[in-house]
């Protein structure tokens, strides 16, 4: 499962330290390792509750479940599965001997718990229920235990994405149960608060090939030890994972990673497009290794806020911004005034691809431009006649006035820290103003962000991206009418001050309905088609505008063996089997 977030931030795998020797961080013997560096710190370590990167699940926690750099499903916890004749039922039947980082044996009761109680509970405000949602009447697969290692799954209908949604981690119900079951004095339940960054890390349990040994609540670093308890073992029975510590720095800055990568100290760093060229000058004296993946497995977009909701008596979005927001012509006169092919060449130094689609270019799925999908290139001129036939107009000094003469002028945001993100900003700032508009540009931290996005709606416009996927629905939360992640457009979640008037537009209600039934399809042609449709009508109504897939690349130390580096895995998603040399 790769797109189950609110908005989520693709890891930075740049690996970093900030001044000190990672060995003096630990006094032991030494030990093979590992150092990471990540963008800021987790905000929860409750894989339930998980909305963004970064986070701990890929070192801490596997689902039923899990797949390969490819994007190929592969067992996990579970050794294999059976699938009825009428695609209703699924059994998995677990490996024998599973056991939870504190020793306690993980049985088929962590999966019922697990689903039952936690990620199909309707009562707990979880997003990640959306992709789990059946036909139109969107009912939810039952779940029930056979034995002390087979669970079968029962939907109501066929569901084909079902078998890659069980990736979820699974949770630990001895330690965990009593949380689902609590609720607070504002009667919220435990959960919700359970296992927050600031829990001690032996407190969590986990079952991945990784537990989080200890975590700097100065926000400096984490530190994971090896998981004694994994199942994992290679051919020759020896216990997997290899390396036995991994640290994940918390630098705020990418340049600093770079800095720290030159000076010898570091493992490895995402490959930023502006010093591709300085790293791959100094590929053989640095003894490392630049991977090219191939397009990034994400997307990036701008998004202008659709909600047209009113809360406490007062309009979420200011009236007249609201109205040029809601007009296709508006929205697709800034996508033809974006020069995203400049943009690639200056920003990414050649090192990026157009992006014209909700869909991963890696998706069995992906409609491409060659085959009809719709592309704004750059076109400034008819952007402006797009305008004008919305009733726009200029004054004397080329500044873009709304049929009331008010200035056309709003705010982007986008997370501070991010440097490829706020050159993008200020790109998308200049081409704007070569149409007349005006565009206030406002850097922010990421927790900030995503209050705004998630909670307060209070925004115009901003510039994010989502993971990847393989399975279209794994972003039925973005498209679902009352999705976690529908931001263009949220529905207030559980637990917020509810708003009146939300508007929902004929291609909105469209997009959701493609979703349903693309999810019940079976026949691979007919999804192909159904998801393609979702594809033309993102691009025609734009509720996203997407610009650029960077190219993913990693340089990674020739000291780590078993690299297989790709854009949907990135460099460590066989973390189990690299080598330290």
């Amino acid at each position: 499962m790769r797109r189950w977030v609110v908005v989520q931030i693709t890891l930075i795998l740049a690996i970093a330290l900030t001044g000190c020797n990672p060995a003096q961080l630990v006094n032991t013997a030494p030990v093979s390792q590992l150092v990471i560096a990540i963008l800021s710190e987790p905000k929860t370590f409750n894989p339930a509750l998980v909305l963004a990167s970064p986070n701990i699940l890929s070192l801490t926690y596997e689902g039923l479940i899990a797949e390969n750099g490819r994007g190929e499903i592969i067992p996990a916890l579970a050794e294999f599965w059976q699938i009825s004749e009428d695609k209703k039922r699924i059994i998995f039947t677990l490996r024998g001997g599973l056991k939870w980082s504190d020793g306690q044996p993980l049985t088929a009761d962590d999966v019922i718990f697990t689903y039952k109680d936690v990620y199909l509970n309707e009562a707990l405000p979880i997003g990640v229920i959306d992709i789990f949602r059946i036909g139109d009447r969107l009912t939810l697969p039952s779940v029930r235990q056979l034995d002390d290692r087979r669970i079968e799954f029962t939907t109501s209908e066929p569901f084909a994405p079902f078998l890659r949604a069980t990736g979820l981690p699974i949770l630990p119900r001895h330690t965990l149960q009593s949380a689902v079951q609590t609720k607070d004095k504002e009667g919220n339940f435990q959960l919700l608060r359970t296992w927050d960054n600031s829990t001690p890390p032996e407190q969590i349990i986990v079952n991945g090939p990784y537990r989080l040994e200890k975590y700097n609540t100065s926000g400096e670093r984490l530190i994971f030890r090896r998981n004694p308890y994994y199942w994992r073992k290679d051919a020759q029975g020896k216990q997997q994972p290899y390396i036995e510590r991994i640290i994940w720095q918390i630098v705020t800055s990418t340049d600093t990673s770079l800095l720290q990568f030159r000076s010898g100290g570091l493992d490895a760093i995402n490959v930023q497009p502006d010093y591709f060229s300085l790293l791959k000058r100094a590929e053989k004296q640095g003894d490392f290794t630049i991977y090219n993946g191939g397009s990034a497995y994400s997307d990036t977009f701008i998004s202008f806020n659709l909600n047209q909701g009113r809360r406490n008596g007062r309009p979420l979005v200011d009236p007249i911004k609201s109205r040029w927001f809601n007009k296709v012509e508006f929205r697709q006169a800034v996508a033809y005034a974006i020069d995203r092919q400049r943009m690639i060449n200056n920003i990414f130094q050649g090192l990026g691809e157009m992006q014209n689609s909700s869909i991963s270019v890696q998706s069995p799925y992906y409609l491409s431009p060659e085959a009809g999908l719709k592309v704004y290139n750059y076109n400034p001129e008819q952007a402006k006649q797009l305008l004008l036939r919305a009733q726009f107009k200029y004054n004397h000094k080329g500044e873009l006035l709304d049929a009331e003469g008010n200035r056309v002028r709003f705010t982007l945001i986008t997370n501070a820290g991010n440097k490829i993100r706020s050159a993008m900003a200020v790109h998308i700032k200049q081409d704007l103003s070569k149409i007349g508009i005006q565009v206030d540009l406002n850097l922010i931290d990421f927790s900030v962000l995503g209050e705004k996005l998630g909670s307060s709606l209070d925004w115009d416009c901003y510039l994010l991206g989502f993971g990847g996927a393989i399975e279209p629905n794994d972003g039925f939360n973005i498209w679902s009418l009352s999705g976690a992640s529908h931001t263009f457009n949220l529905q207030p979640q559980t637990g917020q001050t509810p708003i009146t008037g939300r508007e929902v537009a004929e291609w909105e209600q469209k997009i959701a309905n493609l979703y349903i039934q693309g999810a019940t399809e079976l026949d691979e042609t007919k999804r192909q088609e159904i998801y393609a449709e979702t594809q033309r009508l993102t691009q025609e109504y734009l509720p996203f505008i997407y610009l650029v897939n960077p190219l993913a690349m990693a340089a990674i130390r020739n000291k780590i063996k078993n690299v297989k580096y790709s854009a949907i895995g990135g460099a460590f998603w066989n973390i189990y089997e690299l080598i330290v040399k």
